[in-house]
């Protein structure tokens, strides 16, 4: 069905849909500039982010998602010193660590405060993590969560590992991972609906998924010493229980978003994951079978609408399939033939 090309493609797909229209907090001034609605690839105002990008054009975190899917699909797995290497040999040298720069035509705080620390304080890789709260991370691993969905366990520590390269808040970490555990599930074909996060705390009962279950027949403390948690020992797995809850709101007719693209003004329009992920969510469940619809109402939901469309395009990617993407999104992308044979590439070699 093309589930994992269709979440790779999916993401890249809303990211460069986002790139013309990124960060416009103000909506009346979007809507002037940008149109009534965006429904395609657009140029970048000048002057605005990523000015200076073609239409169709993917952002820094569109381009780090393939540097990792190359990575994996060069080395057969997940091999973090192939990955770090390509940062320090491929990116880090294009970045002065100013926002408005770097490829991609912006560079994320998490990217800029890990480049700090390993060109300038020349510190090693486990060292270089910030307190970003944003999605960077998330977005990055799809292709890693992609790969190895078929073992929760694994992707789960792979994906912990390569987001604490550049992000170390527990809240983030724990987050994230709750993301690519959906997204793990839809690609094995489970649905988005409100049983989703029974599936998953089913998983972590199992054993699969890293959380400290904190209540239970008693109230538990975090296992003494453990300290702040590292990748791999998260605290309380809440993360996987807003899954749930926005699945059943998308389908609960008492609860009225309308149109869709106002949930953005629901949960938060600005860049923190704890902001991102519910409507990420909402969408996903409430556009099931209809990429165009949840990504487009992504993208005009305005504000942080790049990770809102790529974290959003990856859901629906995984739900409906590459052949689910409308085509003229892919014949717009930028490199989509060459993203759409790595996306495949990864899918074949999949567990």
């Amino acid at each position: 069905m093309g589930r994992i090309a269709g979440a790779i493609m999916g993401a890249l797909v809303g990211d460069a849909l986002a790139t013309g229209c990124h960060w416009y907090y103000d909506l009346a001034t979007m809507r002037q500039v940008c149109g009534d609605w965006v429904q395609d690839y657009r140029v970048p105002e000048p002057g605005h982010y990523h000015g200076g990008l073609g239409a169709g054009e993917c952002s820094q975190s569109g381009i780090l998602l393939v540097m990792l899917m190359e990575s994996i699909l060069k080395q057969g797995t997940y091999a973090e010193t192939d990955f770090t290497r390509r940062l320090d040999e491929e990116l880090f040298p294009q970045l002065d660590g100013s926002p408005r720069q770097g490829p991609g035509a912006y560079t994320s705080q998490s990217i800029r405060e890990a480049w700090r620390r390993r060109v300038l304080e020349g510190r090693p890789w486990g060292e270089c993590a910030g307190f970003a709260d944003t999605t960077e991370g998330a977005e990055r691993i799809i292709p890693l969560a992609a790969f190895l969905h078929g073992d929760l366990a694994s992707m789960a520590a792979a994906v912990l590992h390569n987001i604490a390269l550049t992000q170390k808040d527990v809240t983030v970490l724990a987050m994230s991972l709750a993301y690519a555990s959906v997204l793990a599930l839809l690609l094995r074909g489970v649905p988005f609906d409100a049983q989703i996060s029974t599936r998953l705390m089913a998983a972590v009962r199992d054993g699969e998924l890293p959380f400290y279950t904190v209540t239970g027949g008693r109230l538990d403390a975090l296992p003494e010493g453990s300290g702040v948690p590292r990748a791999g020992e998260l605290p309380s797995p809440d993360a996987l229980l807003g899954p749930g809850y926005m699945a059943a709101a998308a389908t609960d007719p008492g609860i009225v978003i309308e149109p869709a693209w106002k949930v953005s003004l629901v949960y938060g329009m600005p860049c923190a994951i704890y902001h991102q992920m519910p409507a990420v969510y909402y969408l996903a469940a409430r556009f099931q079978g209809d990429f165009e619809g949840g990504v487009l109402h992504a993208v005009n939901g305005g504000g942080q609408n790049l990770s809102r469309a790529m974290l959003t395009g990856a859901l629906l990617g995984a739900q409906v399939g590459v052949a689910g993407i409308p085509a003229r999104f892919l014949r717009g992308l930028k490199e989509g033939e060459q993203y759409l044979d790595l996306a495949f590439r990864l899918e074949r070699a999949a567990c």
